[in-house]
């Protein structure tokens, strides 16, 4: 009986919960306080660790409340029930998409979106660019992030002339971190 209230209670929670996480946490918590799953306090509580953790708020929640009601497999459906909502809209999104994709109306609308994008993560990417290296202009900008700029500019140019695709994003992460460690550290 418990699997079926948890599952029905945050089916109710995934279907009705718009705007966000934040904005479901009152449907959340009628939904646990009605059923008796815990006290407000301790739903409060549970709150705060599951904005501490990562993942999806609501996911967190639901599988809280769900492994202290029934265990594992309470975890289990109640994390299930409350995705279950936003998986089926993104299933008849992409079938509809699928279909209108090929109309060229779409298709210029989306070419026509394309520039507008890529103009937005270039000047985004640069705005941040010129504030983490020239951001106060009173000392002259941060020498070791300018310095790690060019080291990392080099190496991702250069791997583009010695190989076709250059060197992997994940490679370049870790060695950003690593020049920041070692340029900010030492």
């Amino acid at each position: 009986m418990i699997l079926l209230e948890l599952f029905f209670g945050f089916l109710k929670a995934g279907c009705f919960s718009f705007g966000g996480a934040y904005a479901a946490i009152p449907l959340i918590r009628d939904v646990v306080l009605s059923y008796g799953w815990m006290d407000d306090e301790m739903l409060t509580y549970m709150i705060a660790v599951s904005e501490s953790t990562p993942g999806s708020l609501m996911v967190n929640i639901a599988t809280y409340v769900g492994a202290s009601q029934a265990g594992v497999l309470g975890a289990a459906v109640a994390t299930f029930a409350v995705v279950l909502p936003a998986f089926l809209i993104v299933l008849a999104v992409t079938a509809i998409l699928s279909r209108i994709i090929e109309n060229k109306y779409v298709q210029a609308a989306l070419d026509g979106i394309k520039p507008c994008i890529i103009g937005i993560i270039f000047s985004t990417g640069v705005l941040m660019i010129w504030k983490n290296l020239f951001g106060s202009v009173s000392n002259g900008g941060d020498y070791r992030a300018i310095l790690i700029t060019l080291i990392l500019g080099v190496i991702y140019f250069g791997s583009r002339r010695v190989k076709e695709k250059g060197i992997s994003p994940i490679t370049l992460i870790v060695l950003a971190a690593v020049c920041g460690v070692i340029g900010y550290e030492v």
